[in-house]
């Protein structure tokens, strides 16, 4: 057996495929597939294409009416039930109708949106407004909207996992911008040695961890944010007020699925500076967690 990797551009980041193969052919051609799956979810869910699923949902509400509902398939269905279970579990803070938000947040500009145009949005936000029934969605509110960006990713880590899988690839790993599946150990047995990335320092590794099977994912406030007189404003948005979450600089979890860990990173961070304890109520069956609070302190769960 031979190892081989193979980096790949999607979803707005750099991954990598890497695994244990007899022949660089066989290597090529099941982490291609893998690879296609990816941008097959990327295509399909992607808020910044016309023909995805998700804007076909928003454009729908922007004349949102008692027969405003859009049809929808079974992967899609399944994929709001587990928003709604993350909405459930959160008490309403993992909310993906706060994408709309992103109207007067642009982290590009270093400029701050005004009170009032936040307000003007937030009675656009809110997955209680959201009517489901059998395979069919309905937003409530013209204008507003819903977004995958907290779990699409996970989601498609996951699903490439599950493609290398079925092609026999039993000793290699999937890598999303640092959202890791792993199939198997290495060929030898030993387990891949993964960096978790220190929030602070870009290209510092913040600590190292072994891993043979499952899935790693972080949520921080170093992925997409701007800093303005000294404080930090991030991406990830408080569905309550319309403002970035602070209290914790990053979260790591390490669980079965990527799509479970990277919602329990995202409501860790949503939960601020409460999100360590709440992260070690939820740290069971083998689940484990790392988080560096707002001064830099490393705490293991």
């Amino acid at each position: 057996m031979q190892h081989f990797r193979f980096p790949f551009r999607a979803m707005a980041c750099e991954n990598t495929i890497e695994l244990f193969a007899p022949t660089f052919e066989y290597a090529e051609s099941v982490a291609n597939i893998a690879i296609d799956e990816v941008r097959r979810i990327e295509q399909k869910y992607s808020r910044y294409r016309e023909d995805s699923v998700l804007t076909g949902i928003n454009q729908a509400s922007r004349h949102a009416t008692s027969a405003a509902w859009t049809e929808i398939d079974a992967e899609t269905s399944q994929l709001l039930d587990f928003a709604d279970s993350c909405f459930q579990q959160s008490s309403g803070l993992f909310d993906i109708t706060t994408g709309v938000l992103r109207r007067v947040w642009d982290f590009k500009s270093g400029q701050l949106p005004s009170q009032q145009a936040i307000e003007e949005l937030l009675p656009l936000v809110g997955w209680r407004h959201v009517k489901r029934r059998l395979n069919a969605i309905q937003l409530t509110r013209s204008g507003m909207e819903i977004d995958f960006g907290g779990f699409g990713k996970e989601y498609a880590a996951d699903r490439a996992a599950a493609v290398l899988l079925a092609s026999g690839v039993a000793h290699g790993f999937v890598d999303l911008g640092g959202d890791v599946v792993v199939t198997g150990p290495q060929f030898s047995g030993a387990p891949w040695t993964l960096g978790i990335r220190h929030p602070r320092q870009p290209g510092t590794v913040l600590a190292t961890v072994e891993i043979a099977s499952g899935a790693v994912a972080t949520s921080g406030d170093y992925e997409r944010f701007m800093e303005i007189d000294g404080v930090r404003y991030c991406h990830i948005l408080d569905p309550r007020s319309g403002q970035p979450t602070i209290g914790l600089q990053s979260v790591t979890v390490f669980a079965p699925s990527c799509l479970v860990a990277g919602a329990i990173t995202t409501i860790a961070m949503l939960k601020g500076s409460h999100g360590g304890g709440w992260l070690a109520t939820v740290l069971t069956d083998g689940l484990r967690g790392l988080v560096v609070d707002q001064l830099g302190r490393v705490c293991r769960y």
